[in-house]
């Protein structure tokens, strides 16, 4: 053991600073189902049901499988450059540094809004819960709990993560348990089973079919965050695009029956007191107001999980480009020699969020983490087109439908959810990505020299 400290010393002093591989598969899993939430879809179910005209889990649905492409190209450029900075390793490393700079950039502005939606989030239940909590007061609280379990290290907050994980699945399975209750109890075993959420000819329309899909696609925002760890996973090249991938699967088949289950249990969607607190009257239908407290309960709960999540995947993104001396490297690329931990990029994220939680509402927050998801899910695709389709080597076999036209599917679907984002959302994206480009052109003296990129792939 004391020759194995002496070597991890030895290297540390030879290069520059690596983060530990300890995760394994499971905790991959258990990170990115909990920054997506298991409850992913509670929060935009009623809305989806409005805009899709009753059909919320067949956007879903699709949503899943468009996505589920993209997180097979984070996963084999995963497997390439198991690397922290995830779309910006991928994209800098297979397309152009410069382009990598830009998709990191791009995706950073994801994972910094990410808290700030948690945050927010967090709060509308609270303050349909307890009324008398001050805004401001909880934003601080809540801020200070992320900021403080993830400084002590990233096994802390996978640990946490567990545990979360666990609360929000006791709830959620006491509503699937009460909601076929309730309707076999009602209309027999035979009104469980229907075609009617996946396809009711009176309603179903293709345009609302798509604009909703766009929307449900935030259920999914988020699982690109488990690449942000390849530097601290066990077997990178294997897990990452398992993890990705599984984690993707996961969230479909999950949400799609806690949607369908709530569509039996409530099929008109014009009768809901509230459309954006939805799901938790339907949760009252089935379990009385023990369940929906509970379910206020797991929606802060889920809140916390995310806001941990993005929280720590912000740091070491930030970390991946400190580290690459694209961000100034004393800062943004210090790691804690106790806790081996981005310190200092984990409190500027958590004032970050303090400020924008102050700042945003909901809505504008949610567009905004959408404009540099789907910019850099854009660039990871084609990135691992151009990796395993046309720079294969000549002893490598070609695959058109797995290196191809997966990935290029991925890239026309993203495409799709980013051009339909409101104007203002693209604008203040763009003021964003502005400041990126401009940046990037001045510590590259007009983009002549080429930036750092440091390759730990055989670490």
């Amino acid at each position: 053991m004391s020759e194995v400290r002496s070597r991890l010393a030895q290297s540390a002093l030879r290069g520059p600073p690596r983060l530990r591989r300890v995760l394994r598969l499971h905790d991959l899993i258990f990170y990115g189902i909990v920054i997506i939430q298991p409850i992913a879809p509670v929060p935009i179910y009623g809305i989806a049901q409005e805009l899709s005209r009753g059909h919320a889990v067949t956007t879903i649905l699709v949503a899943g499988i468009a996505m589920m492409l993209t997180a097979f190209s984070y996963g084999r450029m995963a497997a390439l450059y198991p690397l922290a900075g995830s779309a910006y390793s991928y994209v800098g490393r297979g397309l152009n540094p410069h382009l990598g700079f830009l998709a990191g950039w791009a995706m950073s502005l994801d994972y910094l809004v990410l808290p700030i939606v948690a945050i927010i989030q967090a709060f509308l239940t609270v303050q349909r819960l307890l009324p008398a909590i001050p805004y401001s007061a909880w934003v601080t609280f809540f801020v200070l709990v992320l900021t403080a379990i993830n400084l002590l290290g990233v096994r802390t907050t996978a640990r946490t993560n567990i545990g979360l994980l666990f609360a929000m699945f006791v709830v959620i399975g006491a509503f699937l348990i009460l909601a076929i209750g309730y309707l076999v109890h009602g209309q027999g075993m035979r009104s469980v089973f229907s075609i009617q959420p996946f396809y009711d000819p009176g309603t179903f329309q293709l345009r609302a079919i798509a604009t909703a899909t766009s929307f449900a696609a935030l259920t999914y925002i988020g699982f690109d965050g488990v690449t942000t760890l390849a530097e601290e996973v066990d077997n990178p090249r294997r897990n990452i695009l398992l993890a990705t991938v599984l984690t993707c699967v996961f969230t479909t088949l999950f949400s799609c029956l806690l949607v369908y289950l709530a569509q039996r249990v409530w099929p008109d969607y014009h009768t809901f007191p509230n459309i954006e607190t939805a799901f938790m009257d339907v949760t009252r239908t089935v379990g009385g107001a023990t369940l929906f407290r509970g379910m206020g309960a797991v929606i802060m709960l889920g809140s916390l999980g995310s806001g941990l999540s993005g929280q720590v995947a912000a740091a070491r993104l930030l970390f991946g480009m400190g580290r690459d001396n694209v961000l100034p490297r004393k800062v943004f690329g210090y790691l804690d020699p106790a806790r081996n931990n981005p310190t200092f990029n984990v409190i500027f994220v958590g004032l970050l969020a303090l400020m924008g939680s102050l700042l945003f509402d909901l809505e504008r927050a949610g567009e905004l983490l959408n404009f540099g998801a789907f910019l850099a899910f854009m660039g990871v695709n084609l990135a691992a087109v151009r990796q395993y389709y046309f720079i294969k080597s000549r002893t490598q076999e070609r695959h058109l439908i797995g290196d191809a036209l997966v990935p290029a599917l991925g890239f026309v679907f993203c495409l799709g959810m980013w051009l339909s984002l409101p104007l203002v959302a693209k604008i203040v994206g763009s003021l964003w990505f502005a400041v990126g480009l401009a940046y990037n052109a001045f510590r590259t003296r007009g983009f002549r020299t080429r930036p750092v990129m440091i390759d730990f792939s055989d670490s």
